[in-house]
């Protein structure tokens, strides 16, 4: 046999011997400890765990168990001096058991804790006015007359030092800290002093590995600039900029701390690009649209000057159609640019026939992390059939959009908002064959709940304005409710005003709502309850309301969630039941 093998088959039987032996000896000498409870108790339980060795043969080593039970008096000590307990009183008894076992006996008798007496924080040097630090001594945990806590000290101690060097303070450091306990360990007096030492501030920045890509479109990533304040949450969001934009398969940040010249830190940034151009199939299933099938292709690198290039292809049983677009970076920040879409598609629903094409160009501007506005100007061209109508529009509509999002989660949110708002009109005067003012709303918040339940609330909501005979307004631009977004059970798009043969046309309004209420299973799996209501109408003085509601399943993968809702429509002369389902991932 190879000596390499040998030496792996005594390593694994050796490892497997060391760790069955805890287990061995817990059987053999049962520890008990009394007195104590909570947190103590179990910081106790941890000091005196049994050593390796104890227990040889299936026998208990009698004087190592003596030993042991010598010393674990001041190993308890130990560990109940962080609970501020100096001088407790502390007893060990063996006792024999039935065959080769022993038990182990630990009486504590803990006393009173030591009580704070007196507590002083300081701050000295340039950083000592700064009032994030003065608000952390000003909370600081510990307070006189309350029992002393090691672990709210030193949690608070780290903290202040942290705060500081999140602050640019980065030589701070404590010049005193301590604790003096009393001889009679009835009393404590904690002292800190923190030095701030001089703050650092970001010199210039290196990146490396990315010569593809210009200068400044790389540098449109960074959140900082020579001369701002050093802050590891600046470098934390510059890794979390390179990352997210997709075209880098690595980041590297390196603070050059120890380069620092007249507090003036140098930053490194190693960079290993991804693929520039992808191809990605992908398959899905909707209730609204059916099953379906994309292709997508993106170019993220065009003419080496960081413009993107995306074209997608997507077939649907209810909707077909291609959408390209080319988007230039904005100089401004990483989630600024400039774009130019052109969509074509055809949908066909039991609704309404329509085929359109549109040019949109638009101008995105970053307002925050998480919040993005838009001004754009659509040109469209519409063929629509609904109803007994058959017609055709051209639309130039200027409009502008607002959009927040702020999950915690993109895949399965836990807590968070989002919203979007938006107002665009169009007019003969500039070119359309109809004119009109529209303000659309949504948006949702997700509210955790004990017992891993979680509350969607979700809402929608539109109106037109200024507008012609609802016989001009394309079917783009009116409003529908009902499907897997809008009022469950009901199909898409199926409710809203009808003409003089009882066909759905569409309304000037919209105003739908849901509240759903989810139990997590698991890590991947939930389960939930919902209501939804509303409807699309010409008039508020005249609103029909229609309503569902059901119970979901729900499974959470990487890329997004498939959903099952089981929905009955409320308050229906006939009610029935529909069945939604939603499933899409990329190939």
């Amino acid at each position: 046999m190879p000596h390499s093998i040998l030496t792996f088959i005594l390593i694994f039987l050796l490892s497997g011997i060391f760790a069955a032996a805890p287990s061995i000896a817990a059987e053999q000498v049962d520890v008990v400890i009394s007195g104590t409870e909570g947190d103590a108790l179990k910081n106790v339980q941890l000091a005196l765990e049994l050593p390796y060795g104890l227990v040889r043969d299936g026998k208990v080593d009698r004087l190592w168990l003596e030993r042991f039970a010598r010393q674990a008096e001041q190993e308890a000590r130990t560990a109940l001096e962080p609970f501020g307990y100096y001088h407790p009183t502390i007893s060990t008894t063996i006792e024999s058991k039935e065959g080769d076992t022993y038990r182990l006996l630990v009486h504590i008798e803990p006393g009173r804790p030591a009580v704070i007496n007196e507590v002083k924080v300081a701050l000295e040097g340039p950083g000592a006015d700064e009032k994030q630090l003065q608000q952390l001594v000003a909370v600081f945990p510990l307070k006189k007359g309350e029992a002393l806590l090691h672990k709210d000290y030193e949690q608070a101690k780290s903290t202040l030092q942290s705060r500081a060097i999140d602050l640019g303070y980065l030589d701070a450091k404590f010049l005193r800290h301590e604790i003096r306990v009393t001889d009679d360990a009835s009393r404590a007096d904690v002292h800190l002093t923190l030095s701030t030492g001089e703050r650092y501030r970001f010199d210039g920045v290196t990146i490396k590995g990315a010569d593809e890509y210009p200068e400044k479109f790389l540098k449109r990533h960074l959140t900082f600039k020579s001369g701002y304040v050093f802050s590891h949450a600046s470098l934390g969001e510059t890794q979390r900029n390179f990352s997210g934009s997709e075209r880098f398969r690595q980041v590297t940040i390196t603070p050059k701390v120890e380069d620092a010249v007249n507090l003036q830190v140098p930053v490194l940034i190693q960079l290993t690009p991804a693929p520039r151009r992808t191809l990605r199939p992908g398959i899905g299933y909707g209730t609204d649209t059916g099953g379906r099938v994309t292709i997508r292709f993106r170019d993220l690198n065009v003419f080496h000057l960081g413009h993107e290039y995306n074209a997608q292809l997507f077939l649907a049983e209810r909707l077909q159609g291609f959408a390209t677009g080319y988007i230039i970076p904005s100089s401004r920040d990483v989630r600024s640019n400039y774009s130019l879409q052109l969509n074509m598609q055809r949908e066909d629903i039991s609704t309404y026939l329509s085929k359109l094409i549109a040019l949109e160009a638009a101008f995105n501007r970053s307002m925050g992390r998480g919040n993005q506005g838009t001004v754009y100007l659509k040109l469209q061209q519409e063929e629509f059939t609904i109803g007994a109508q058959e017609s055709s529009t051209r639309l130039v509509i200027p409009g502008i959009r607002f959009s927040s999002d702020q999950y915690d989660n993109p895949i399965r949110p836990n807590r968070g908002f989002r919203y979007n708002l938006e107002l665009r009109g169009t007019h003969q005067f500039i070119g359309s064959d109809t004119a009109l003012l529209q303000a659309l709303a949504e948006g949702g918040y997700f509210l955790p709940l004990p017992w891993r339940l979680s509350m969607h609330l979700r809402g929608r909501t539109g109106t037109t304005m200024f507008s012609d005979p609802l016989s001009d307004i394309p079917p783009s631009l009116r409003f529908f409710a009902g499907g897997d977004q809008s009022i469950r059970g009901y199909s898409y798009k199926s409710l809203g005003p009808t003409d003089a043969s009882g066909e759905v046309v569409g309304g000037k309004n919209l105003l739908t709502g849901s509240i759903e209420l989810e139990r997590a299973l698991f890590e991947k799996w939930g389960v939930s309850i919902f209501y939804d209501a509303g409807n699309a109408f010409n008039s508020f003085s005249n609103v029909s309301i229609h309503q569902g509601a059901g119970v979901g399943l729900h499974y959470y993968t990487r890329v997004g969630a498939l959903n099952l809702s089981l929905a009955q429509q409320l308050g229906a002369d006939t009610p029935s039941f529909y069945v939604h389902f939603t499933v899409g991932f990329e190939l």
